[in-house]
Formats: C-alpha cells, structure tokens, sequence
C-alpha cells in the first residue's frame, strides 16, 4: 500500500503569513473604501492639527487660523481614531473598541473648546484652562486611558505597527504632563501622537494600494 498525498490547498497570502516572532497580519484591512478613508483621516487630521501647534509657537498666541486648523484636526481625529479601529476589527476586540471610543470622545470635547475660544475670542491657552479648568483635566484623563488602550489593543491585534502603538502610549502620557508647560513643549509632545496616526494611516494606505495591484517601488 502506497501513502497518498493530499493536494496542496492554495498558495497563502504574503500578508497572511507571519514569521517565527512576528504575528499573521489582518488580510482584510486593505478590501474595502472604508480602509482608504481611515488611512487618508489618519495621515491628514493629525498632520493639520500638529500643524496648528508650530502656528502658536510661532505666533505665541491664538489666532483665527490656529483655531481654525486646530479644530479641523481635533475633529478629524475623531473619525481617524474610529476609522483605524474599523479596519483592524475584529482582531482588536473589545479593548481597542473601549480605546477608540473614549479617544474619540476626549477630542470630541476638544474641538468643543475650540469653538468656545473661537466664540470667546480666547488669545491664550490659560484663558481657556481657566474657563474649562477641571473639564479639561477629566476629558485629558479619558484621552490618556484612551490612547493606552488603543495602543494596547493594536499591539496585540499585530495588524498595525507597534512602534506607533508605542508612540501613540507614550505620546498621551507627554501630552498630559506637559499640559502647564510652554507653548513649544507642549507642540513637542503633541508630534508623538500624531506621528503614531500618521504612520499608522501609511501602513492602511501602503496594504491598500497593494490589495489593489498598485505596485510599490521602495527607495
């Protein structure tokens, strides 16, 4: 008697193969509209709110168009934070959902404070803390255990990488103690978060294009 020899199943996916140390990446997060979207929100929003930071460095104080940039970014974020958990389901669970949601939330009520200062005609960072004072400290806590959370659920989830998982973790913790400090302390601190979303949006876009055929050429 012979053994017989099962046939081979299909060829595996290069992106659903992991390694001896590396977990199987999500096939799924380039296959739909909604990852290109998130990807886009996720590169743009936090570009244009660090980019409000260095305008108040270089001007000292609030304008119309630092407001203005601030609160497009602060609200975009919202939807990139929502949309990064979206394309990493369901593999991020229950954890990166509580982590997107109270993120999501925290910037929601900054972007509320930027409409105030926009309707106050606030010129400084301290006459907002005055007016929000212990708003800002609560919702600043729910943005740390957010962003801990998220950063947690995207490394676990290995669908994201977790350099930015790390530097999002490590950037709402900067963000919360750099709070009273100086205008140019705090933009420093901010970099690391939106440096986190903006890698993160890349490697969507980057799984996106190749989903798609669209050939990569690496430097």
């Amino acid at each position: 008697m012979t053994d017989t020899q099962l046939p081979a199943g299909p060829p595996r996916r290069h992106d659903e193969i992991g390694g001896p140390d590396r977990p199987a990446r999500q096939p799924a997060i380039g296959d739909s509209d909604l990852a290109t979207l998130a990807g886009v929100a996720a590169v743009v929003f936090p570009l244009v709110y660090f980019a409000s930071e260095l305008v108040e460095v270089a001007q000292g104080n609030f304008t119309t168009g630092r407001l203005a940039l601030a609160y497009i970014g602060e609200a975009g974020i919202v939807f990139a934070v929502l949309g990064l958990y979206a394309v990493q389901r369901p593999r991020i669970g229950r954890l990166g959902l509580f982590g997107a949601l109270a993120y999501a939330y925290s910037f929601a009520f900054f972007a509320c404070t930027v409409v105030y200062a926009l309707a106050a005609g606030s010129k400084t960072w301290t006459a907002v803390t005055t007016t929000f004072g212990g708003w800002l400290t609560l919702h600043g806590a729910i943005m740390v255990v957010g962003g801990l959370a998220f950063g947690l659920a995207v490394i676990k989830a290995a669908v994201l990488p977790r350099w930015a998982a790390a530097c999002l973790m490590a950037g709402v913790v900067m963000v919360a103690a750099t709070t009273g400090m100086s205008t140019a302390v705090r933009a420093g601190a901010a970099a690391l978060p939106s440096a986190a979303f903006i890698g993160m949006g890349v490697v969507v876009l980057r799984d996106r294009w190749r989903s798609r055929g669209v050939r990569v050429i690496r430097a």
